[in-house]
C-alpha cells in the first residue's frame, strides 16, 4: 500500500500547497481520502484523473470538500471527451450527504457511509468509526489484501472510539491541530501530545502527524507527540509518500 499526501493544511492552504488530501494506491486500486482546497491540483502530479477510483470525504468542512465539485466537473469532461470510461465514486457521511449537491449522477456516483459500514474498492478493504468532532465526521481504516493497515483519523477530539479503531495499524495519519499550551481550546481538535497518546495507546507501527496549524514551530508538534510516543514519529508535507 502507498500513500502520498496531497495535501495537508488545517482550514486553508498554505501558498502552492493543499489542505487534507491522501491518495492511497494499492493493488492497481487508486483512491483518495478527502479532498480539500488545492488537492484536485495537486492530485494530478501523482494520478491522472482519468484512473482515480474512489473518493472518501471523512466530512463536510471546506477544508476537506472544497475541490470536490470542481472534480465533478473534471470526471464530465473527461467522459464526454472519452478519456474516461466509468463514473466515480464518492463516499459520504450518510449525515450529511444531503449538504452535498452534485449535479452529475451519470458522473459521479454518490453513496452513503456510517461508523460500522465495511466496503471494498478494488483489493482494499474500507472500514469506518465516528469521531468526536462539532459535525458528523469519520475516521477511516483501509486494509491491504496482504493486511497492511493504514487510520486516516480525518478530524476528531480525543476519545477511546479512535483508539480502539486503531489498535495495532501498521501507519496511523493523525491530526495534530494544536500545540499542547492550547490544550482545552477546542475540544473537537487533537493537539500534538493527545496525538501521541492515541498512538502509544492504540499501539501505532508508525506515526504520521498532520492538518497543521499555521503559525509556530510544526518540528514542535514532533516534540510534544513523542514525549508519549516511542515509536516512528513524522510530520505530513505536501507530497510525502509512505509505503506499508
Amino acid at each position: 500500500m502507498d500513500i502520498t499526501v496531497i495535501g495537508c493544511w488545517g482550514a486553508y492552504p498554505e501558498k502552492n500547497e493543499a489542505t487534507s488530501g491522501y491518495l492511497v494506491e494499492s493493488e492497481g486500486s487508486k483512491i483518495l481520502l478527502d479532498c480539500g482546497s488545492g488537492v484536485l491540483s495537486r492530485l494530478q502530479n501523482h494520478c491522472p484523473l482519468e484512473e482515480l477510483d474512489a473518493v472518501v470525504l471523512t466530512h463536510t468542512h471546506a477544508d476537506h470538500i472544497a475541490d470536490v465539485y470542481s472534480l465533478e466537473f473534471a470526471i464530465l469532461i473527461l467522459m464526454r471527451i472519452g478519456r474516461r470510461t466509468k463514473p466515480l465514486d464518492i463516499y459520504v457521511n450518510g449525515e450529511e450527504r444531503g449538504g452535498l449537491t452534485f449535479e452529475y449522477p451519470e458522473n459521479v456516483r454518490v453513496h452513503s457511509i456510517r461508523a460500522g459500514t465495511v466496503l471494498t474498492i478494488g483489493e482494499v478493504k474500507l472500514e469506518f468509526s465516528e469521531n468526536m468532532h462539532d459535525i458528523p465526521c469519520l475516521a477511516v481504516k483501509l486494509t491491504s489484501r496482504e493486511g497492511k493497515t493504514l487510520v486516516y483519523s480525518g478530524d476528531t477530539g480525543y476519545c477511546q472510539a479512535i483508539i480502539d479503531f486503531s489498535r495495532n495499524v501498521d501507519v496511523l495519519l493523525i491530526e495534530s491541530s494544536f500545540y499542547d499550551w492550547q490544550a482545552g481550546i477546542m475540544k473537537w481538535h487533537l493537539t500534538a501530545g493527545e496525538a501521541g497518546r492515541i498512538a502509544a495507546l492504540a499501539g501505532a507501527g508508525q506515526t504520521i502527524l498532520t492538518h497543521f496549524p499555521h503559525y509556530g514551530e510544526l518540528n514542535q508538534l514532533v516534540a510534544e507527540a513523542s514525549r508519549h510516543y516511542a515509536g516512528q514519529i513524522r510530520l505530513a508535507h505536501c507530497g510525502m509518500q509512505i509505503n506499508i
